[in-house]
């Protein structure tokens, strides 16, 4: 049996699509508009429904991984054909390994990009200067005891922390840790959300935004966002 929410899913794409149904014409795009109670960053975009339903959840950031030879790479006609059906939502390049070099010339094949993300701190360090916002992703046990050292290195170069976890839960160790990075930069958590949870966590004031894994379409088109669409429903705020 086919779930609401992905019906709900094929209903976006249709609101979307140049060839709308005629009986779908009278339903107005506002009507699926909200805003989200804080900073969301859906990542590993690799499907246009992904990105439809998300900018019309709004999300505020869509993360594409742009680096070669990984597990979720987009080529750029592929980045190209999901991004140019969508607006209103910014774009992050997400790369592993790459150096500032690889980066710029990535971007090169790129367009619309805004954000980059690393899991390195040090090609983030050489495009401080530039016009793209910088985000630093790192396990969280990777940076634990390092908060004096790398916290100021943060907000000097006004880089945000992207913090993931192997675990599922939030531990209050966990939670000690971003409080104290969150005095250095913005820290966007990418572990421990639920739709249990979501709203809670949205609202603490060392949290400034979380981050949420895209995932892969049944068929073209056709996508399961039971566990997504239940967490952005939670963080959803009324027009």
């Amino acid at each position: 049996m086919i779930s609401a929410k992905i019906l709900i899913v094929q209903a976006v794409n249709l609101l979307f699509s140049k060839k709308m149904p005629a009986y779908l014409s009278v339903l107005k795009p506002i009507s699926i508009r909200m805003s989200l109670k804080t900073f969301v960053k859906i990542n590993r975009i690799t499907n246009l429904t992904d990105a439809r339903y998300c900018a019309g959840m709004h999300a505020d950031l869509l993360g594409f991984c742009l680096e070669e030879g990984t597990t979720h790479f987009l080529t750029p006609k592929q980045f190209e054909e999901i991004t140019g059906w969508v607006s209103g939502i910014a774009f992050a390049a997400e790369f592993n390994n790459s150096s500032a070099d690889q980066i710029r010339n990535t971007l090169n094949h790129y367009e619309g990009i805004t954000w980059i993300e690393s899991e390195h701190l040090e090609p983030l360090l050489e495009l401080v200067g530039s016009d793209l916002k910088l985000l630093y992703k790192q396990d969280i046990k990777q940076v634990k005891k390092l908060e004096n050292s790398l916290g100021p290195i943060l907000q000097k170069h006004l880089i945000k922390l992207h913090l993931t976890s192997t675990n599922n839960s939030l531990t209050p160790d966990d939670q000690e840790i971003i409080q104290t990075y969150s005095r250095f930069t913005d820290v966007i958590l990418g572990f421990g959300i639920s739709p249990t949870n979501a709203s809670d966590l949205s609202e603490k004031d060392w949290i400034s935004g979380l981050a949420l894994n895209g995932g892969d379409e049944i068929k073209p088109g056709l996508r399961d966002f039971d566990q997504l669409a239940e967490i952005l429903e939670n963080l959803e705020i009324e027009d």
